[in-house]
């Protein structure tokens, strides 16, 4: 019989791993990786690139959009555009009507279409910008900059900047500077435009030739910057326009996504319209040869599954809360012999009770808080004794001590200190004053229905259940429906006004929408005060409100003041957008061309639940101290006030908490107490909350053009209490 021999099992024996053989040849590889090849980052990013410019492709492609906006004065945009064109000895078209120049680069294998903006007409080339695929800043090389040039390229670099191209058009000073000088001046300009575009590696002068071809060679064949606001959206730069019988005819090149005629357009300052039809022009080339083609309509409007025009909701009052009949309200209907349904549900838990109870006369919410009904209110007892005896002042020392005291107040509200104090009136009951106010123990995490006591004008809004995955949907929707891009076709827009059609010196643009983007919601912005602006920004100033294809003129709601340095949430009714989108406040100034930037940021959400919240806060001083107590005074001047608000948390500045104790006198003074000690430094004070609404929006228009027929506009802010 053999012996066995042990052996220990192999746990450290090494294993190589397979794939890192050093004798398989490289067609072994190969067949080991097929059906498994992945394109690499770099190809990935090629094919990209093709397919981002395919329609650029040939003379007789879509032109690429180039914004011409000067920022100095004296500069001439013809001079640049044909320093351009004679760079490559091409002929530019469509000079006389200075709307659109077109240009054929045969060099480059792709044409140009140049929208040139005159100077100081800065709120016109904000929607050049937008649809522009480059934009050729021009200055000067003897002006500076000055402030509303700094202002437009503020506005532009909040509002999403294309590719940046910076040139000196060819001026007849520029021989009289030196050499070195001319230096200088390039490497200033160029410090100048880095600080809002940091991608500009030069400026180019167009009396060099060699700068014009190299510049023209950047526009040729670029790669387009996508702006923030496009992705997913539509929009045609109207070639020739024309207006008849209430409809709007656009033709030009789509660009974008595909353009859908089930969906509604934008027309900038005159609102959102609907498509009756999206046919082929007669030439549906882009050669300017005459040729008889039968137009052919390429998309047309249906009407079972077309957007409808209605932006708002009918509000319908029987979804409102309804009270149930108590029994002694059915009692007394039948003696009055009104038809009674049968099988009469009883009042159950939750709703109106059998019997009614009867209560004091005096306010709901007093009753709600549990407070003392005033009219039951005769004598102030407690079962302990006041820590110190209390005297009432004379009128004369009380009215010279409050008026030293509002002083001290007045100079702490100047610094900005707690810009939510407020003085109590004394003219008026504080219980009348602040009615619609609440007091909470914490903002954060007391409870607030935000369905609770909504105005109607809530009820004309829509809500979306999930917001980002309905756009989604919307977006890849539109993705696969409509006319393909780099299609030339004319746009018939039903009731539109004759005024759209007059735009000018720039071509009129119509943006596509997407699905239910002309429906009005809550809005919320995150707008960050401009560092620049100097002015003051209160809550419902009139402003305009900048984002997407959209101008409105609103009244956004947010905090009390927009502070530099802070970010705050602003509000308004207004129709909603998906993506993400950036927006500008702009203030408007006597000149309608030149706005002041106030504030820029972002879109949010359409959350029509936020609550959003005024804060007031009611101070008192601590008339005399005793460890934890305190006899306070100025924050109310009357028995009644206490009382009402005496449910109500008090807090320090210094973070202490307490609660008032008893009503002390008849002049409003009252003793509180503290969880820590307190000291006649320390300032006591109030919280006090009410929800606000934001204020209806209105399609931005010059003030020297009639207002739009809109009933929304004539809406006001509600406020609940």
């Amino acid at each position: 019989m053999v012996q066995a021999v042990h052996h220990h099992r192999p746990t450290l024996k090494q294993q190589n791993k397979p794939f890192r053989s050093k004798h398989v040849t490289k067609s072994a590889l190969k067949d080991i990786a097929k059906g498994r090849n992945r394109p690499s980052p770099k190809s990935t990013a090629r094919a990209a690139l093709v397919a981002a410019t395919r329609i650029f492709n040939g003379t007789d492609g879509a032109p690429r959009a180039v914004a011409v906006i000067p920022l100095c004065e004296g500069t001439d945009t013809k001079d640049a555009i044909r320093a351009l064109s004679s760079a490559v000895g091409e002929e530019l078209e469509g000079v006389g009507g200075q709307k659109v120049w077109r240009m054929k680069a045969h060099r480059f294998k792709t044409s140009l279409m140049f929208l040139p903006v005159q100077h100081g007409r800065y709120r016109d080339a904000l929607d050049p910008a937008k649809v522009a695929d480059h934009v050729l800043f021009l200055f000067s090389p003897t002006v500076e900059v000055d402030r509303k040039g700094d202002t437009l390229l503020r506005t532009l670099q909040a509002q999403g900047l294309p590719t940046v191209v910076s040139v000196i058009p060819p001026d007849p000073l520029v021989h009289s500077i030196d050499q070195k000088s001319r230096s200088a001046i390039l490497e200033s300009l160029l410090s100048f435009i880095q600080y809002f575009e940091p991608s500009q590696t030069r400026v180019y002068h167009l009396s060099n030739s060699s700068d014009s071809l190299i510049a023209l060679r950047f526009l040729a064949e670029g790669h387009p910057r996508e702006v923030k606001w496009q992705p997913g959206r539509p929009w045609v730069i109207g070639e020739e326009v024309e207006w008849g019988d209430g409809v709007l005819k656009v033709t030009g090149i789509v660009q974008g996504v595909r353009l859908s005629a089930n969906r509604l357009v934008h027309v900038p300052n005159f609102g959102d319209y609907a498509i009756m039809s999206a046919p082929s022009p007669p030439n549906n080339s882009h050669r300017r040869i005459p040729m008889d083609v039968e137009p052919q309509v390429l998309s047309e409007r249906v009407p079972w599954s077309a957007d409808s025009l209605s932006s708002t909701n009918t509000p319908d009052d029987m979804a409102n809360e309804q009270a149930w009949p108590t029994q002694e309200e059915l009692d007394n209907a039948k003696v009055q012999g009104h038809d009674m349904p049968e099988n009469i549900p009883d009042a159950g838990k939750g709703i109106t009770p059998k019997r009614i109870k009867r209560i004091p006369k005096g306010d709901i919410e007093e009753q709600d808080h549990e407070m003392v009904p005033l009219d039951s209110v005769t004598d102030v007892e407690t079962d302990r004794k006041s820590v110190v005896a209390f005297h009432d002042l004379d009128a004369e020392e009380e009215e010279k001590q409050a008026k030293e005291w509002r002083n001290r107040v007045q100079e702490e509200r100047d610094a900005q200190q707690f810009p939510d104090e407020l003085d109590t009136p004394q003219d008026i009951l504080a219980r009348t004053r602040f009615a619609r106010y609440r007091g909470m123990h914490s903002f954060r995490t007391s409870p607030w229905d935000p369905y609770e006591n909504l105005p109607r004008d809530y009820g004309r809004i829509f809500e979306f259940d999930d917001f980002k995955l309905t756009g989604r949907d919307v977006q890849k929707a539109a993705e696969a429906e409509g006319i393909e891009s780099g299609t030339r076709v004319t746009v018939y827009v039903d009731g539109v006004p004759e005024g759209a059609s007059i735009t000018g010196d720039l071509p009129l643009v119509i943006y596509g929408l997407l699905e239910y983007e002309h429906k009005k919601t809550v809005l919320h912005f995150t707008v960050q005060r401009n560092t620049e602006y100097d002015g003051s920004v209160r809550s419902k100033d009139s402003l305009t409100l900048c984002y997407g294809p959209r101008r409105l003129r609103v009244n956004p709601v947010f905090e009390r003041f927009l502070w530099h340095g802070t970010t705050v949430v602003a509000s308004v009714y207004a129709p909603v957008i998906f993506g993400r989108q950036s927006c500008t406040l702009l203030r408007e100034t006597e000149g309608v061309q030149v706005p002041e930037l106030v504030a820029m940021g972002s879109f949010m959400n359409p959350d029509t639940t936020r609550i959003i919240a005024k804060r007031i806060i009611l101070t008192g001083h601590p008339f005399k101290v005793h460890r934890k107590s305190a006899t306070v005074r100025y924050m109310f001047f009357n028995l009644d006030d206490v009382q009402y608000f005496k449910p109500i948390q008090l807090h320090t500045k210094h973070g202490r908490s307490g609660h008032v104790r008893e009503s002390l006198g008849t002049h409003g003074y009252f003793e509180a107490h503290s969880d820590e000690l307190v000291s006649q430094m320390h300032t006591l004070c109030m919280a006090l909350y009410k929800r606000v609404y934001p204020c209806w929006s209105e399609a931005w228009r010059p003030k020297s053009r009639e207002p739009l027929d809109d009933p929304t506009s004539k809406d006001e802010d509600v406020v609940m209490g």
